[in-house]
């Protein structure tokens, strides 16, 4: 049946919107930003982790070239690093403290190491998850606000047909369709910030893995070093 036929009714969005309740329409603004916002964080994770997994690799590469540690660390020292390269920053500069002055202190340094790069890597994976909690709301919460709308909109439908005293489908359409458009902004928020949300958190986990392999590989070189300063 066409709707649009329904008492000569006019039901697109945008009239809809500007018919609704004053409640639908807040529900219905609210999953509208909801939306856009979640966009707009898709996009920057989307961007944020493939430029991460971009300086990972080449960090990696650089590393394992055989250049030396002294050099590579001098060469980054000065720039904001992220990800493997802060790890390897932060170590090296607990090496080098530990290393100046007269008197080495080296009985702890792998200690210290792995407790600076667990610091590090915390850090690091909170950064790559920051605003991803966001989308988990919005995921577990977009359709119940949703039907909220929807549960307003049949009770302002069900308010027309005792106002009215009629059960033509022209005087209950209306409400329905607000309370429909209410759920599909609803669905609408919610089912690309879930996909979004499980998509981030894996590759949150597959950057951590590979930070918590790099800095275990990194701790080993160093210990044996300092098994052979020692």
């Amino acid at each position: 049946m066409d709707l649009h036929s329904l008492g000569g009714g006019d039901f697109s969005f945008l009239n809809l919107f500007l018919q609704a309740h004053p409640v639908v329409q807040a529900v219905m603004i609210g999953l509208l930003a909801a939306s856009v916002w979640c966009w707009a964080i898709i996009v920057d994770k989307l961007l944020l982790y493939t430029r991460t997994k971009r300086q990972m690799d080449r960090f990696e590469k650089v590393f394992w070239s055989g250049q030396s540690l002294e050099d590579l660390y001098r060469s980054l020292q000065g720039r904001a690093n992220h990800a493997m390269a802060a790890l390897f920053v932060a170590a090296m500069r607990e090496w080098k403290r530990s290393h100046e002055g007269g008197k080495p202190a080296i009985a702890s340094l792998s200690m210290r190491i792995e407790k600076v790069l667990d610091v590090t890597i915390s850090r690091e994976i909170d950064r790559l998850e920051r605003r991803l909690l966001f989308l988990a709301t919005v995921g577990s919460a977009g359709p119940f606000i949703g039907l909220f709308g929807t549960v307003w909109g049949i009770m302002t439908s069900f308010q027309a047909i005792a106002a009215s005293k009629s059960t033509n489908l022209a005087v209950v359409a209306p409400g329905i369709a607000e309370a429909l458009l209410a759920t599909a902004l609803g669905l609408a928020a919610a089912i690309p910030a879930v996909i979004a949300y499980n998509k981030f958190a894996n590759e949150v986990s597959r950057m951590s893995q590979r930070m918590e392999g790099f800095a275990d590989e990194f701790i080993a070189i160093l210990s044996r070093q300092i098994d052979e300063r020692s």
